[in-house]
């Protein structure tokens, strides 16, 4: 996973612009780079004069979307020439900006606002610098659109449509139409993965597997499980006491069939994965993550490199 933290005006309308985009796991949204080490308020900070800007930290796999895509699709949520606003907002903490973490970012970053000038005329206001501090907005921004869905927001339904439809041809890990998966999975991989189905227990492809190695997203390929967290739990499908990441999965309430679950889903490609219990091994952290074998592909230790998994290899135990 890699972080890269984005402002271009208010941070509600952005969160949910990168959250369309493939490859993108997890976003929050706060207040970066401002005068001073103090946590500040939103209050604070719609004053101009704390520093601070309104920026949304993105978490991404880099095999599913590069730094130089995700940053061209953040270009095009802004308009890059104008200084200290974004449509209606108007400050200092509304300017536009690329922070970044790892030093390694700072070329691509630069290269892509090189780019980027030779569309334009007049100069660019896209600031690249590192991050020096940032500071979680309070809860209610958190996802603000998704949860007041009618809320105020600068960026239009079409732009929100360009990222829902951006995929980077570069990366590893692919995005594909319902109509692709009907071809690329068997029946029984379709249905459990796009329509929430359950296979029979006992008697799936990985239930009594437990040679090393890793499980990844039979839809994207990305890696979700290792071997090393599976156990026998007797409940007739592939049992996990953890994810690799938390970030690859999410989890959601789920109500069918007279029960109130925990349904489990890849963050990247949005496939049902199963369900997660509280009633996993205590020594293994007490979590059993029963997943669906039709969900999977194991990957075996001796062919990870192979199938250009190698940097997973240490998680193999």
């Amino acid at each position: 996973m890699k972080k890269i933290y984005l402002a271009g005006g208010c941070f509600w309308g952005l969160e949910k612009f990168l959250q369309q985009v493939y490859g993108v796991l997890k976003t929050t949204v706060g207040y970066a780079n401002g005068n001073n080490s103090a946590q500040p308020t939103y209050k604070e900070v719609c004053t101009d004069t704390t520093g601070y800007v309104e920026t949304v930290e993105v978490v991404y796999d880099e095999n599913a979307v590069t730094l130089p895509f995700l940053i061209k699709t953040f270009f095009k949520a802004i308009d890059p020439t104008s200084l200290n606003r974004q449509g209606n907002d108007v400050g200092s903490q509304y300017r536009t900006g690329i922070y970044y973490t790892d030093p390694a970012d700072e070329p691509l970053i630069r290269e892509a606002l090189h780019q980027l000038q030779a569309d334009y005329q007049k100069k660019i206001m896209v600031q690249n610098l590192p991050l020096e501090t940032y500071y979680l907005a309070e809860d209610y921004h958190q996802n603000y659109l998704e949860n007041n869905p009618q809320g105020y927001c600068h960026i239009g339904p079409d732009i929100y449509e360009l990222a829902r439809t951006a995929f980077d041809p570069d990366a590893k890990y692919k995005s594909y139409s319902k109509e692709q998966l009907k071809t690329r999975l068997t029946p029984i991989q379709f249905e459990v993965t796009q329509f929430n189905a359950t296979e029979r227990p006992f008697s799936n492809e990985y239930d009594e597997e437990f040679g090393p190695g890793i499980y990844v997203d039979i839809v994207s390929g990305q890696p979700l499980f290792a071997s090393s967290d599976k156990f026998n739990s007797g409940c007739g499908w592939p049992a996990f006491s953890a994810p690799i990441s938390k970030d690859l999965i999410t989890e959601v309430s789920d109500k069918t069939h007279g029960m109130i679950r925990t349904e489990v889903r890849t963050s990247l490609s949005n496939s049902h994965l199963g369900h997660v219990f509280d009633d996993g091994p205590a020594d293994m952290g007490g979590e059993r993550y029963c997943i669906n074998s039709a969900s999977l592909k194991f990957i075996p230790l001796d062919e990870m490199k192979q199938q250009g998994y190698e940097e997973f290899i240490p998680l193999v135990k």
